[in-house]
Protein backbone atom coordinates (compact mmCIF):
# COMPACT_ATOMS: atom_id res chain seq x y z
CA UNK A 1 0.00 0.00 0.00
CA UNK A 2 1.40 3.38 -1.00
CA UNK A 3 0.76 5.87 1.76
CA UNK A 4 0.65 9.59 1.01
CA UNK A 5 3.51 11.88 1.93
CA UNK A 6 3.06 12.66 5.63
CA UNK A 7 5.49 15.54 6.02
CA UNK A 8 2.68 18.06 6.54
CA UNK A 9 1.12 15.80 9.19
CA UNK A 10 4.44 15.61 10.99
CA UNK A 11 4.83 19.38 10.91
CA UNK A 12 1.27 19.78 12.17
CA UNK A 13 1.95 17.31 15.00
CA UNK A 14 5.06 19.25 15.99
CA UNK A 15 3.11 22.51 15.93
CA UNK A 16 0.39 21.05 18.18
CA UNK A 17 2.94 19.71 20.64
CA UNK A 18 4.65 23.10 20.79
CA UNK A 19 1.32 24.86 21.37
CA UNK A 20 0.49 22.37 24.15
CA UNK A 21 3.84 23.01 25.83
CA UNK A 22 5.20 19.46 25.39
CA UNK A 23 7.71 20.14 22.61
CA UNK A 24 10.28 22.78 23.51
CA UNK A 25 13.67 22.21 21.90
CA UNK A 26 14.62 22.57 18.22
CA UNK A 27 16.38 19.18 18.20
CA UNK A 28 13.28 17.25 19.30
CA UNK A 29 11.12 19.34 16.96
CA UNK A 30 13.34 18.23 14.09
CA UNK A 31 12.94 14.61 15.21
CA UNK A 32 9.13 14.82 15.33
CA UNK A 33 9.06 16.38 11.88
CA UNK A 34 11.43 13.74 10.46
CA UNK A 35 10.10 10.43 11.85
CA UNK A 36 6.97 9.01 10.13
CA UNK A 37 4.77 7.63 12.91
CA UNK A 38 2.68 5.60 10.45
CA UNK A 39 5.67 3.35 9.67
CA UNK A 40 5.47 2.06 13.25
CA UNK A 41 1.81 1.08 12.94
CA UNK A 42 2.10 -1.26 9.94
CA UNK A 43 0.25 -4.09 11.72
CA UNK A 44 -2.67 -1.78 12.45
CA UNK A 45 -4.31 -0.66 15.67
CA UNK A 46 -7.19 -1.64 17.92
CA UNK A 47 -9.82 1.03 18.57
CA UNK A 48 -12.18 0.69 21.55
CA UNK A 49 -15.90 0.24 21.00
CA UNK A 50 -17.59 1.93 23.94
CA UNK A 51 -20.96 0.28 23.33
CA UNK A 52 -19.62 -3.28 23.38
CA UNK A 53 -16.40 -3.01 25.36
CA UNK A 54 -14.63 -4.78 22.50
CA UNK A 55 -11.63 -3.75 20.39
CA UNK A 56 -12.11 -3.12 16.67
CA UNK A 57 -9.08 -3.93 14.47
CA UNK A 58 -8.05 -1.28 11.93
CA UNK A 59 -5.26 -1.89 9.41
CA UNK A 60 -3.72 0.45 6.82
CA UNK A 61 -4.83 -1.86 4.00
CA UNK A 62 -8.45 -1.74 5.15
CA UNK A 63 -8.76 2.03 5.41
CA UNK A 64 -8.60 5.04 3.11
CA UNK A 65 -4.94 6.23 3.06
CA UNK A 66 -5.80 9.77 4.14
CA UNK A 67 -8.01 8.52 6.95
CA UNK A 68 -5.30 6.12 8.08
CA UNK A 69 -2.72 8.90 8.11
CA UNK A 70 -5.04 11.14 10.11
CA UNK A 71 -5.48 8.32 12.64
CA UNK A 72 -1.75 7.71 12.85
CA UNK A 73 -1.14 11.37 13.74
CA UNK A 74 -4.11 11.77 16.06
CA UNK A 75 -3.56 12.86 19.66
CA UNK A 76 -4.22 9.49 21.25
CA UNK A 77 -2.50 6.30 22.32
CA UNK A 78 -3.09 3.51 19.81
CA UNK A 79 -3.28 -0.08 21.04
CA UNK A 80 -1.25 -2.46 18.88
CA UNK A 81 -1.44 -5.76 20.79
CA UNK A 82 -3.90 -7.56 23.07
CA UNK A 83 -3.22 -10.28 25.62
CA UNK A 84 0.48 -10.45 24.75
CA UNK A 85 -0.16 -12.09 21.37
CA UNK A 86 -2.94 -10.71 19.16
CA UNK A 87 -2.23 -7.92 16.64
CA UNK A 88 -4.86 -6.08 14.55
CA UNK A 89 -3.82 -7.77 11.30
CA UNK A 90 -4.67 -11.14 12.89
CA UNK A 91 -8.25 -10.22 13.82
CA UNK A 92 -11.20 -10.21 11.41
CA UNK A 93 -13.73 -8.60 13.74
CA UNK A 94 -14.07 -6.88 17.09
CA UNK A 95 -12.48 -8.88 19.90
CA UNK A 96 -12.14 -8.77 23.66
CA UNK A 97 -8.76 -8.54 25.34
CA UNK A 98 -6.37 -6.59 27.52
CA UNK A 99 -3.92 -4.12 25.92
CA UNK A 100 -0.30 -5.21 26.25
CA UNK A 101 1.46 -2.95 23.73
CA UNK A 102 0.67 0.40 22.18
CA UNK A 103 1.96 3.49 20.43
CA UNK A 104 1.78 5.97 23.28
CA UNK A 105 0.16 9.40 23.01
CA UNK A 106 2.71 11.62 21.19
CA UNK A 107 2.43 14.32 23.87
CA UNK A 108 3.50 11.80 26.51
CA UNK A 109 6.36 10.45 24.39
CA UNK A 110 7.74 13.87 23.54
CA UNK A 111 7.19 15.26 27.03
CA UNK A 112 9.26 12.43 28.50
CA UNK A 113 12.01 12.83 25.92
CA UNK A 114 12.22 16.54 26.71
CA UNK A 115 12.40 15.74 30.44
CA UNK A 116 15.30 13.36 29.79
CA UNK A 117 17.59 16.38 29.18
CA UNK A 118 19.77 14.61 26.62
CA UNK A 119 22.91 16.16 25.20
CA UNK A 120 24.83 15.45 22.01
CA UNK A 121 27.12 12.45 22.19
CA UNK A 122 25.33 10.74 25.06
CA UNK A 123 24.60 7.02 25.25
CA UNK A 124 20.95 6.21 26.03
CA UNK A 125 18.95 3.10 26.85
CA UNK A 126 15.22 2.68 26.38
CA UNK A 127 13.31 0.08 28.40
CA UNK A 128 10.35 -1.06 26.31
CA UNK A 129 10.72 -0.65 22.54
CA UNK A 130 7.01 -1.04 21.79
CA UNK A 131 6.32 0.02 18.23
CA UNK A 132 9.75 1.67 17.95
CA UNK A 133 8.44 5.20 17.34
CA UNK A 134 10.07 6.72 20.42
CA UNK A 135 13.22 4.73 19.62
CA UNK A 136 13.33 6.37 16.20
CA UNK A 137 12.93 9.83 17.72
CA UNK A 138 15.88 9.11 20.01
CA UNK A 139 17.94 7.79 17.08
CA UNK A 140 17.27 10.99 15.13
CA UNK A 141 18.29 13.10 18.12
CA UNK A 142 21.35 11.16 19.35
CA UNK A 143 22.38 8.99 16.42
CA UNK A 144 21.45 5.35 15.87
CA UNK A 145 24.69 4.05 17.42
CA UNK A 146 23.97 5.89 20.68
CA UNK A 147 20.60 4.26 21.41
CA UNK A 148 19.93 0.81 22.87
CA UNK A 149 16.30 -0.31 23.11
CA UNK A 150 15.21 -3.39 25.06
CA UNK A 151 11.90 -5.20 24.49
CA UNK A 152 10.75 -8.28 26.41
CA UNK A 153 8.25 -9.54 23.79
CA UNK A 154 10.09 -11.18 20.85
CA UNK A 155 7.25 -10.54 18.38
CA UNK A 156 6.93 -6.89 19.39
CA UNK A 157 10.70 -6.52 19.15
CA UNK A 158 10.78 -8.08 15.69
CA UNK A 159 8.10 -5.74 14.34
CA UNK A 160 9.75 -2.71 15.91
CA UNK A 161 13.15 -3.62 14.49
CA UNK A 162 11.67 -4.02 11.00
CA UNK A 163 9.92 -0.65 11.30
CA UNK A 164 13.12 1.03 12.47
CA UNK A 165 15.01 -0.41 9.49
CA UNK A 166 12.26 0.84 7.15
CA UNK A 167 12.58 4.29 8.71
CA UNK A 168 16.35 4.19 8.18
CA UNK A 169 17.57 3.52 11.74
CA UNK A 170 19.83 0.50 12.28
CA UNK A 171 20.05 0.90 16.02
CA UNK A 172 20.80 -1.51 18.86
CA UNK A 173 17.59 -3.43 19.58
CA UNK A 174 17.72 -6.15 22.22
CA UNK A 175 15.14 -8.79 23.10
CA UNK A 176 15.14 -9.43 26.82
CA UNK A 177 13.92 -8.32 30.23
CA UNK A 178 14.42 -4.57 30.36
CA UNK A 179 14.39 -4.66 34.18
CA UNK A 180 17.87 -6.16 33.87
CA UNK A 181 19.02 -3.42 31.51
CA UNK A 182 21.73 -4.30 29.01
CA UNK A 183 25.20 -4.28 30.60
CA UNK A 184 26.97 -4.94 27.29
CA UNK A 185 26.19 -1.40 26.09
CA UNK A 186 26.62 0.28 29.48
CA UNK A 187 27.41 2.67 31.01
CA UNK A 188 24.55 4.91 29.92
CA UNK A 189 24.13 8.63 30.31
CA UNK A 190 20.36 8.33 30.15
CA UNK A 191 17.84 5.53 30.81
CA UNK A 192 14.16 6.01 29.95
CA UNK A 193 11.39 3.47 30.56
CA UNK A 194 8.19 3.34 28.53
CA UNK A 195 6.57 0.93 30.98
CA UNK A 196 5.61 1.33 34.62
CA UNK A 197 7.67 -0.35 37.35
CA UNK A 198 7.00 -0.95 41.02
CA UNK A 199 10.49 0.24 41.83
CA UNK A 200 13.55 1.45 39.95
CA UNK A 201 15.69 -1.67 39.40
CA UNK A 202 19.09 -1.18 40.96
CA UNK A 203 20.62 -2.69 37.82
CA UNK A 204 19.66 0.53 36.01
CA UNK A 205 21.57 2.58 38.55
CA UNK A 206 24.61 0.32 38.24
CA UNK A 207 24.51 0.73 34.46
CA UNK A 208 24.25 4.54 34.55
CA UNK A 209 27.20 6.91 34.83
CA UNK A 210 27.39 9.19 37.88
CA UNK A 211 25.50 12.32 36.88
CA UNK A 212 23.32 10.33 34.50
CA UNK A 213 19.52 10.50 34.56
CA UNK A 214 16.91 7.75 34.92
CA UNK A 215 13.32 8.54 33.94
CA UNK A 216 10.57 6.02 34.68
CA UNK A 217 6.96 5.71 35.81
CA UNK A 218 6.79 4.23 39.30
CA UNK A 219 3.95 2.89 41.43
CA UNK A 220 4.77 0.69 44.44
CA UNK A 221 1.37 -0.97 44.16
CA UNK A 222 -0.24 -2.63 41.16
CA UNK A 223 -2.92 -0.05 40.42
CA UNK A 224 -3.67 1.16 36.90
CA UNK A 225 -3.53 4.79 38.08
CA UNK A 226 -1.95 6.85 40.84
CA UNK A 227 1.56 6.42 39.44
CA UNK A 228 4.25 9.07 39.07
CA UNK A 229 7.07 9.92 36.70
CA UNK A 230 10.33 9.67 38.66
CA UNK A 231 13.40 11.59 37.49
CA UNK A 232 16.53 10.50 39.31
CA UNK A 233 20.17 11.51 39.06
CA UNK A 234 22.77 8.82 39.77
CA UNK A 235 25.38 9.81 42.33
CA UNK A 236 29.01 8.86 42.87
CA UNK A 237 28.15 6.74 45.92
CA UNK A 238 25.97 4.33 43.90
CA UNK A 239 22.64 5.80 44.94
CA UNK A 240 20.18 7.82 42.89
CA UNK A 241 18.07 10.73 44.05
CA UNK A 242 15.38 12.91 42.53
CA UNK A 243 11.66 13.46 42.65
CA UNK A 244 8.35 12.67 41.04
CA UNK A 245 7.99 15.31 38.33
CA UNK A 246 4.32 14.66 37.58
CA UNK A 247 1.57 12.06 37.18
CA UNK A 248 2.20 9.38 34.58
CA UNK A 249 0.49 6.25 33.32
CA UNK A 250 2.01 3.34 31.39
CA UNK A 251 1.36 -0.35 31.01
CA UNK A 252 3.29 -2.29 33.68
CA UNK A 253 6.51 -4.07 32.85
CA UNK A 254 5.49 -7.46 31.52
CA UNK A 255 7.11 -9.42 34.35
CA UNK A 256 5.38 -7.19 36.92
CA UNK A 257 1.88 -7.44 35.50
CA UNK A 258 -0.35 -8.79 38.26
CA UNK A 259 -3.23 -11.21 37.88
CA UNK A 260 -6.18 -9.44 39.53
CA UNK A 261 -7.56 -10.91 42.72
CA UNK A 262 -10.50 -13.07 41.69
CA UNK A 263 -12.95 -15.54 43.11
CA UNK A 264 -15.26 -14.93 46.03
CA UNK A 265 -13.81 -11.72 47.47
CA UNK A 266 -16.30 -11.79 50.35
CA UNK A 267 -14.93 -15.19 51.33
CA UNK A 268 -11.34 -13.92 51.02
CA UNK A 269 -12.15 -11.18 53.51
CA UNK A 270 -14.52 -13.11 55.78
CA UNK A 271 -12.30 -13.24 58.85
CA UNK A 272 -11.50 -9.71 59.94
CA UNK A 273 -9.50 -8.73 63.00
CA UNK A 274 -11.09 -5.29 63.38
CA UNK A 275 -14.14 -3.35 62.22
CA UNK A 276 -14.75 0.40 62.52
CA UNK A 277 -16.10 3.47 60.78
CA UNK A 278 -13.77 4.77 58.07
CA UNK A 279 -12.36 8.24 58.71
CA UNK A 280 -11.52 8.81 55.04
CA UNK A 281 -13.89 7.64 52.30
CA UNK A 282 -12.40 5.36 49.62
CA UNK A 283 -13.63 7.77 46.93
CA UNK A 284 -10.58 9.90 47.80
CA UNK A 285 -8.52 7.19 46.12
CA UNK A 286 -10.10 8.18 42.81
CA UNK A 287 -7.80 11.23 42.97
CA UNK A 288 -4.30 10.75 41.57
CA UNK A 289 -2.22 11.99 44.52
CA UNK A 290 -4.14 10.16 47.27
CA UNK A 291 -3.95 7.02 45.12
CA UNK A 292 -0.17 7.43 44.84
CA UNK A 293 0.12 7.96 48.60
CA UNK A 294 -2.04 4.91 49.27
CA UNK A 295 0.35 2.76 47.27
CA UNK A 296 3.32 4.18 49.16
CA UNK A 297 1.66 3.43 52.47
CA UNK A 298 0.35 -0.04 51.59
CA UNK A 299 1.50 -1.43 48.22
CA UNK A 300 -0.94 -3.93 46.79
CA UNK A 301 -4.13 -4.25 44.77
CA UNK A 302 -7.45 -2.42 44.83
CA UNK A 303 -10.67 -4.01 43.57
CA UNK A 304 -14.11 -2.42 43.40
CA UNK A 305 -17.09 -4.77 43.35
CA UNK A 306 -20.82 -4.07 43.11
CA UNK A 307 -23.30 -6.58 44.52
CA UNK A 308 -26.62 -7.41 42.90
CA UNK A 309 -28.43 -4.86 45.05
CA UNK A 310 -26.06 -2.12 43.90
CA UNK A 311 -23.97 -1.97 47.08
CA UNK A 312 -20.31 -1.24 46.36
CA UNK A 313 -17.46 -2.83 48.27
CA UNK A 314 -13.89 -1.61 47.95
CA UNK A 315 -11.29 -4.31 48.60
CA UNK A 316 -7.60 -3.73 49.19
CA UNK A 317 -4.99 -6.50 49.44
CA UNK A 318 -1.32 -6.12 50.26
CA UNK A 319 1.26 -7.53 47.85
CA UNK A 320 1.48 -10.82 49.78
CA UNK A 321 -2.34 -11.06 49.92
CA UNK A 322 -2.01 -11.92 53.62
CA UNK A 323 -3.65 -8.65 54.70
CA UNK A 324 -6.86 -7.05 53.49
CA UNK A 325 -9.24 -4.16 54.00
CA UNK A 326 -12.87 -4.24 52.88
CA UNK A 327 -14.96 -1.06 52.87
CA UNK A 328 -18.74 -0.95 52.50
CA UNK A 329 -21.17 1.96 52.68
CA UNK A 330 -24.44 2.11 54.56
CA UNK A 331 -26.55 5.28 54.33
CA UNK A 332 -23.50 7.15 53.07
CA UNK A 333 -21.25 6.05 55.95
CA UNK A 334 -18.32 3.76 55.23
CA UNK A 335 -17.30 0.84 57.45
CA UNK A 336 -13.88 -0.78 57.12
CA UNK A 337 -13.04 -4.35 58.09
CA UNK A 338 -9.35 -5.28 58.24
CA UNK A 339 -7.46 -8.52 58.64
CA UNK A 340 -3.88 -9.78 58.58
CA UNK A 341 -0.59 -8.44 59.95
CA UNK A 342 -0.88 -5.07 58.15
CA UNK A 343 -3.77 -2.73 58.93
CA UNK A 344 -3.99 -1.50 55.35
CA UNK A 345 -6.67 1.15 55.76
CA UNK A 346 -5.04 2.53 58.93
CA UNK A 347 -1.82 3.06 56.96
CA UNK A 348 -3.64 4.68 54.04
CA UNK A 349 -5.69 6.96 56.25
CA UNK A 350 -2.56 8.05 58.10
CA UNK A 351 -0.76 8.93 54.88
CA UNK A 352 -3.71 10.80 53.34
CA UNK A 353 -4.41 12.67 56.59
CA UNK A 354 -0.76 13.75 56.95
CA UNK A 355 -0.74 14.91 53.33
CA UNK A 356 -3.98 16.84 53.86
CA UNK A 357 -2.57 18.48 57.01
CA UNK A 358 0.52 19.49 55.01
CA UNK A 359 -1.68 21.46 52.60
CA UNK A 360 -2.24 18.72 49.99
CA UNK A 361 0.98 19.29 48.02
CA UNK A 362 1.13 18.18 44.39
CA UNK A 363 2.70 14.87 43.41
CA UNK A 364 5.78 16.81 42.30
CA UNK A 365 6.54 17.41 46.00
CA UNK A 366 7.43 13.72 46.43
CA UNK A 367 11.17 13.09 46.59
CA UNK A 368 12.82 9.72 45.96
CA UNK A 369 16.11 8.09 46.87
CA UNK A 370 17.16 4.64 45.68
CA UNK A 371 20.02 2.68 47.24
CA UNK A 372 21.06 -0.98 46.95
CA UNK A 373 18.89 -1.66 49.98
CA UNK A 374 15.72 0.41 49.69
CA UNK A 375 13.50 2.95 47.99
CA UNK A 376 12.74 5.94 50.19
CA UNK A 377 9.94 8.39 49.35
CA UNK A 378 9.19 11.52 51.33
CA UNK A 379 7.47 14.90 51.23
CA UNK A 380 8.93 18.01 52.82
CA UNK A 381 12.02 18.14 54.96
CA UNK A 382 15.31 19.95 54.85
CA UNK A 383 18.53 19.19 53.04
CA UNK A 384 21.47 18.11 55.20
CA UNK A 385 25.09 17.59 54.20
CA UNK A 386 28.10 15.49 55.15
CA UNK A 387 31.57 15.66 53.59
CA UNK A 388 30.65 12.94 51.11
CA UNK A 389 27.00 13.47 50.27
CA UNK A 390 23.86 15.50 50.79
CA UNK A 391 20.57 14.06 51.93
CA UNK A 392 17.10 15.08 53.07
CA UNK A 393 15.49 14.64 56.45
CA UNK A 394 11.70 14.61 56.43
CA UNK A 395 9.90 16.89 58.87
CA UNK A 396 6.93 14.54 59.27
CA UNK A 397 7.54 10.79 59.73
CA UNK A 398 4.02 10.18 58.44
CA UNK A 399 5.15 11.55 55.07
CA UNK A 400 8.14 9.25 54.71
CA UNK A 401 7.99 5.70 53.34
CA UNK A 402 10.84 3.22 53.07
CA UNK A 403 10.49 0.10 50.93
CA UNK A 404 13.38 -2.25 51.55
CA UNK A 405 14.41 -4.74 48.89
CA UNK A 406 17.04 -7.22 47.92
CA UNK A 407 19.28 -5.85 45.15
CA UNK A 408 19.46 -7.75 41.89
CA UNK A 409 22.83 -9.42 41.30
CA UNK A 410 22.88 -9.31 37.49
Amino acid sequence: MNLPDTSRHRRALAARLIAQGHLKSPAWKAAVEAVPRELFLSSGVFLPEEATGLWRPITPDGMDPEQWTALAYSDQSLVTQLDGRLTPDQADSAVSGFPTSSSTLPATVVGMLEALDVEDGQNAAEIGTGTGYSTALMCHRLGEDSVTSIEVDPRVAERADASLETAGYSTWTVTGDGLLGNPRRAPYDRIIATCAVRRIPYTWIRQTRPGGIILATVGPGSWSYGTGLAKLTVKDDGTAEGRIIGPSSFMPARSQAVVPVSGDLAACTAYADTERKAIIEPDRLNEWMPAFLAQLAAPGQLVRAVAGGGQETVYLFDTSRESFAALTADAGEWTVRQGGPLAIWDAIEGAVAAWRDAGEPDISAVRVEVSPHAHVYWIGGQQMATPNRSYWIGDNPALRWEHRHQPLTT
